[in-house]
């Protein structure tokens, strides 16, 4: 019997506070129930254990306390809202605010916050009073004395909770006389210190006690624009609720006038601060950070970041926040030089090189507004391509920040240091006012170069993380012992050494990866000589490239005492290279692993971790790769990428299905700009088939094809190339039929790229198909044996037809099935409808194929019959008869053999080959 749907409750009158509730909040939506009859309070729910133990034991006993899920939002006509205004903290009444805003509720507001600077955050409300006194319950407590209402003991001290944490005791500088005279007025009604005290003044656990430690040997004094600040910070493995009352702590004990506590619990960081000085005000920063408060005591919780990104963007807060002493507009160009996005790239190169210019913004040729930006080495290097003629929209960078003139140093360094943008467009109205450049912040820092968080320096950024630990989890020992081997042979040449590509990024991914690039800044293919002898292997060097692979045995022993499979390290010489025209091969000159990592063809691919000893597990992360990662997202690292290099948007394509990411926005429409200039025209057809093989390999291989579809991308390789219902239905049970076999753990794999490319043309013509072949340069081998099982396959299809009408035997299953590959059966198999002819090649495949003869040609000999082609025409027929089930064992097969003998010495042959 199915649970009976939970009625509704109708709430006429909601009173309710911010998320993550204090004891403010809850005081004063108590006081709020004073002052509005028969309303419903909704708690909004807290971090901090000890309200929430107080709360669950007392208030829900005392008060009409509900859970908004079980309040029908269409009965509420004034929802009160106390200490806060912000919409953002009030989600659990969303649906309440929603009909708010239509009009059909009307809004009390009871506050003690400041305006959110962000427009329309602050909720918009009918009634209530907003002042700046030190706690919200007083402003409540206030109203209830004017009013003449009593209240009992229990209230008074409840109440007295709220003003007590809010102010500090009275102590905060936030505090006012109306929250001592609130005080008081609470003292009259019976209020009791010795549960404010028991419950405000807990005694600190061991643990509490070993946490405060922490903060207090980390806790340093930083001076900000002349304002001493302290930062603490600690790590700890699980969540610790009573965080603030820790920072209260260290305050006073350290008489520290403005703190910053920071705490890394599990997979986020929490912020307290407090400030008892009207230079910072500690909201402005937490709102910034995602969280919020007041002048004088506010919070953030931020997910996802590790502790020196949030304490670095902290410090640049800070520094913008604390005095800021000049805005953008002080800092800007005016007026602007830019070019229109319909401008070729040959005016851009013109107007750069006339006026030194590294980067120009790009404005839309209608309203004028930015549309871009446009950097002169792009510029350049389209023009070297001969695209000089191409409009400036095709490969500017629409990812571009913009700020207003208002806009204070931070978001100024953010974009240009941190993001990377080479120069920053001012924007007012909707129009580019003027722009800041990279030499203009420059040459501002310079007289106060300590405004730069660490993080937002790209230099800097490379070696802020270590993942010792994390490859120390993910890869085998025998793996991490070459790379700690390799770290050490370098050193000991005086070289830099790294692990970079995909294997680094499947590390941070958490996915199985053991193919090894190695990176060296010095001469690789010496280098893997050196490693190759202490491994014992051989190298295959490649001089032009400056690469070498090194081949080895891993020391041990396999499955029954063999030696182990042989292993590859891939060992490159840092480089740079750089394409002649679109689609070449590329050059390479000597460079940094900077420019080694460059060169690549995604950011998530863009890594390399160090492995010299006294760095190894430092992450190189020049291009943002971890940001992509997290974001999920595959984005080339400049946008003449796919000019220079085609097939790199297959491999855009096989990285977003494999990893389930997303191409991002300027990567698709540099895709989509490189299929309309035809360049997959210019790739040979050697580097499509290989890139299509990769492709057609992937566990998800028509989430590929769809997607290339989406962009073209077939129709760019062969114009016959789609997918069609037919293509995609057919294309599917391959992937079905794919994973039935994998089940089957049988010894032999199957070219999943074959039977990949069959779906994709089994509605071909044989010129279409030859044609296919043709364009993909298909070696020899390949080529016969896709054509020619094209044609197999539709032949046997028709006899397989004929045989279960006219035949249906095992035997003659078999030998249908047995002359084709592999790839032909599971091909038939995935196309037929017929699901009795798929049990039929199920059985075949599982069980027919595994059937062998016990008899020999020893045992024909034995029986007197001189060897000829009759010996194969014999086992043949007696083959026939045990999967018939006429022979099933070693007496019946010599058995039947020898009847066949007989029949043949008395000149019986055609019934001996109709057998």
């Amino acid at each position: 019997m199915s649970k009976k749907k939970k009625e509704r409750v109708s709430a006429p009158v909601v009173i309710t506070a911010h998320v993550n509730a204090d004891f403010d909040s809850l005081a004063a939506m108590i006081a709020a129930s004073k002052l509005y009859d028969n309303a419903a309070l909704v708690f909004p729910g807290s971090q901090e254990k000890n309200l929430r133990n107080f709360f669950i034991q007392s208030a829900t006993y005392l008060f009409n306390f509900q859970n908004a899920r079980d309040i029908d939002p269409d009965s509420v006509e004034t929802l009160v809202v106390v200490d806060t205004r912000q919409r953002s903290r009030l989600g659990h009444v969303n649906a309440i605010l929603e009909r708010a805003d239509k009009g059909e509720v009307k809004v009390h507001v009871w506050d003690h916050h400041p305006d959110s600077s962000e427009e329309g955050e602050d909720i918009k409300y009918d009634e209530g009073t907003v002042v700046p006194w030190g706690s919200a319950t007083a402003i409540l407590v206030d109203q209830i004395e004017k009013r003449g209402i009593t209240l009992t003991e229990d209230e008074a001290t409840m109440m007295a909770l709220g003003i007590y944490e809010d102010t500090g005791a009275f102590t905060f500088a936030s505090t006012t006389e109306h929250d001592f005279h609130a005080g008081a007025y609470l003292k009259s009604q019976g209020m009791d210190l010795n549960v404010v005290a028991d419950i405000l003044h807990r005694d600190l656990t061991a643990e509490q006690i070993s946490i405060l430690n922490d903060l207090l040997e980390s806790a340093m004094t930083h001076e900000i624009n002349g304002v001493p600040v302290v930062v603490a910070e600690v790590t700890i493995d699980e969540f610790v609720g009573d965080f603030a009352l820790l920072a209260h702590k260290l305050m006073d004990m350290e008489n520290v006038r403005v703190l910053f506590a920071l705490g890394m619990m599990r997979d986020r960081v929490h912020v307290v601060a407090r400030s008892r000085t009207p230079d910072v005000d500690v909201s402005v920063i937490c709102k910034s950070l995602g969280g919020g408060g007041h002048e004088f005591a506010a919070s953030a919780t931020v997910k996802d970041r590790t502790l020196t990104q949030v304490k670095d963007e902290l410090f640049a807060l800070l520094y913008s926040h604390i005095n800021p002493q000049r805005l953008a507009r002080d800092l800007m160009n005016s007026p602007a030089v830019a070019v229109y996005e319909d401008d070729p790239i040959d005016t851009a190169v013109d107007i750069m090189t006339r006026y030194g210019f590294k980067a120009l913004p790009v404005l839309t040729r209608d309203a004028e507004s930015c549309a871009g930006i446009l950097d002169h080495a792009t510029a350049d290097k389209a023009k070297a391509h001969g695209l000089g003629h191409v409009s400036v929209d095709a490969y500017m960078s629409r990812e571009c920040q913009i700020i207003n003139p208002e806009s204070d140093l931070y978001p100024v360094m953010e974009i240009i240091v941190g993001g990377g943008q080479r120069l920053c467009p001012v924007v007012e109205d909707g129009r580019i006012i003027g722009v800041i450049t990279r030499t203009d912040l420059i040459n501002h820092l310079i007289e106060e170069p300590a405004r730069i968080p660490e993080t937002l320096l790209p230099e800097r950024r490379t070696r802020e993380r270590s993942i010792r630990s994390l490859m120390r989890e993910r890869l085998p020992q025998d793996r991490l012992e070459i790379l700690e081997e390799a770290g050490r042979l370098a050193e000991s040449m005086s070289y830099q050494i790294y692990a970079v590509g995909g294997f680094v990024r499947d590390i941070l991914l958490r996915r199985e990866n053991l193919d090894v690039d190695l990176v060296v800044e010095g001469d690789g293919i010496a280098f893997a000589r050196a490693l190759a002898r202490k491994l014992g292997g051989r190298v295959r060097a490649h001089k032009k490239f400056r690469t070498a692979v090194i081949v080895y045995t891993p020391p041990g022993e396999g499955e029954n005492g063999k030696p182990l499979e042989e292993q590859k390290v891939d060992v490159a010489t840092a480089r740079l290279e750089y394409y002649e025209y679109p689609a070449a091969l590329p050059t390479v000159e000597l460079s940094s692993i900077k420019m080694d990592l460059f060169r690549r063809d995604f950011t998530v691919n863009a890594l390399a971790v160090q492995l010299n000893p006294n760095d190894f597990g430092r992450l190189v992360d020049f291009f943002g790769a971890q940001r992509d990662i997290k974001e999920r997202v595959i984005r080339v690292l400049h946008s003449l990428s796919f000019v220079e290099d085609p097939t790199r948007i297959l491999r855009a394509i096989r990285f977003e299905q494999r990893f389930h990411f997303r191409i991002g926005k300027q990567t698709t429409r540099l895709i989509k700009n490189a299929i309309q200039l035809k360049l997959i025209d210019r790739l040979s057809g050697a580097r499509l088939f290989n890139e299509l093989k990769l492709m057609l390999r992937e566990k998800d291989f028509l989430l590929d094809l769809l997607r290339m579809e989406e962009f073209d991308v077939l129709k760019a390789i062969y114009p016959a190339f789609a997918i069609t219902q037919r293509e995609e239905t057919l294309l599917r049970e391959i992937e079905k039929v794919l994973n039935w076999y994998a089940l089957l753990y049988e010894p032999t794999a199957p070219r999943q790229w074959l039977l990949g490319l069959m779906g994709l043309t089994e509605r071909f013509s044989d010129e279409d198909a030859r044609g296919v072949a043709t364009r993909l340069a298909m070696p020899p081998k390949d080529r016969r044996e896709f054509l020619y099982l094209r044609k197999q396959c539709m032949a046997v299809l028709e006899q397989l037809n004929t045989w279960k009408y006219e035949d249906g035997s095992r035997s003659g299953l078999y030998f249908i099935l047995e002359p084709l590959a592999l790839e032909g059966i599971l091909f038939i198999m995935a196309r037929t409808r017929d699901e009795d002819l798929r049990k039929h090649i199920s059985l075949h495949l599982t069980k027919l194929t595994h059937e062998e003869l016990e008899i020999t040609g020893e045992d024909l000999i034995a029986m007197g019959l001189e060897p000829g082609p009759h010996f194969s025409q014999i086992l043949r027929a007696v083959l026939a008869a045990k999967l018939d089930g006429h022979a099933p064992t070693l007496l019946a097969e010599l058995g039947y053999a020898e009847r066949l003998v007989r029949q043949m010495r008395r000149g019986e042959a055609g019934a001996l080959r109709n057998k």
